[in-house]
């Protein structure tokens, strides 16, 4: 395979002056350009891309950072995202953190070594000025981390409110909220809109924390099988709910007759799974249409309307309340 030393020793060229040629930056008379042309066509070569992001100091790379690829509901929004960057003619690094320092800290190498020319954080980094000190574009999803960095989040404080209305009207009086991990913002603000609108029927709920990617089956059950009189359930993703119907039914509890259930997300399962799943609805093609649209113009330098923007949810009503 040629080099671009190869095409520079053929044309009697310096290198630089076929890297002018080839990114077209630069003055370069119209004959020497046009036999850099013809000796590039000639061996064929084909311009190495990291070199080129190099010389331009633009790659045409949009990193994603996600917490976790096996989740549904980010896995969706990644597709949407992708889609979108790609009809930009801009390509994308995806990046699973697993939530880990280590490999953050990797990624932000790779992110320095390649010239990405944007990122979409997805992660709930505690790193957030070593991405800042990378002086790059940079738009948070699902959190707002800094007052600087543009952010695109659900309305999840809604998210709770509209799942506690559901419930409430479905005569629910016992309820138990399986969440995320209390330390996240998403799981706080769920938590804190469902906790308020029940308190204005004076009705408690018991909380119960678990991992959002893999939830513990026995955990739920365990929950389950100790408040036998509870009917009715709320849950911060569609896969703890689910976890949580197939509980009901080992407990010998008719969903939604006996206890009544609602997810959040939307996933795509969410409708497939017998019983269909009430739940919150996140609008993923909103939050990555947003997301992109506020990153480009961040690489343009264009004034953005809106820094921060909370994108409603709304409640879809199935099989699983009444």
């Amino acid at each position: 395979m040629s080099t671009i030393k190869d095409v520079a020793k053929k044309a009697h060229v310096s290198v630089a002056t076929v890297s002018r040629v080839i990114n077209q930056k630069g003055y370069v008379n119209i004959e020497t350009r046009q036999m850099v042309l013809d000796v590039v066509q000639e061996l064929n070569y084909v311009p190495n891309e990291l070199a080129r992001s190099l010389f331009q100091k633009k790659s045409h790379i949009i990193a994603v950072l996600v917490p976790q690829l096996t989740s549904y509901y980010f896995a969706e929004l990644l597709d949407i995202i992708e889609d979108l960057i790609v009809n930009l003619d801009y390509r994308v690094m995806v990046c699973n953190s697993h939530d880990d320092p280590e490999k953050e800290s990797k990624y932000l190498k790779i992110f320095d070594q390649y010239n990405i020319d944007g990122l979409i954080l997805i992660s709930n980094t505690h790193r957030i000025e070593d991405y800042k000190k990378l002086e790059i574009p940079i738009v948070e999803i699902d959190h707002k981390l800094t007052e600087d960095i543009p952010s695109v989040t659900s309305n999840n404080c809604l998210g709770g409110s509209l799942a506690a209305e559901k419930l409430v009207n479905g005569g629910c009086k016992k309820i138990i909220h399986f969440r995320g991990p209390s330390d996240l913002v998403t799981v706080r603000e769920r938590t804190e809109g469902f906790k308020t609108a029940l308190q204005k029927y004076k009705i408690n709920s018991f909380s119960y924390d678990l991992d959002f990617i893999k939830p513990s089956g026995e955990e739920i059950e365990n929950v389950i099988f100790s408040n036998p009189d509870c009917d009715g359930i709320f849950c911060d993703s569609d896969i703890i709910a689910i976890h949580a119907i197939q509980a009901l039914h080992k407990a010998g509890k008719r969903v939604p007759e006996d206890v009544q259930v609602i997810g959040f997300d939307n996933i795509e399962l969410a409708e497939i799974f017998k019983p269909n799943l009430t739940t919150i609805s996140q609008s993923r093609e909103k939050i990555g249409k947003y997301a992109v649209k506020t990153l480009m113009k961040l690489i343009n330098k264009e004034e953005l309307e809106q820094v921060h923007r909370k994108i409603d949810v709304k409640l879809i009503e199935r099989e699983t309340t009444k």
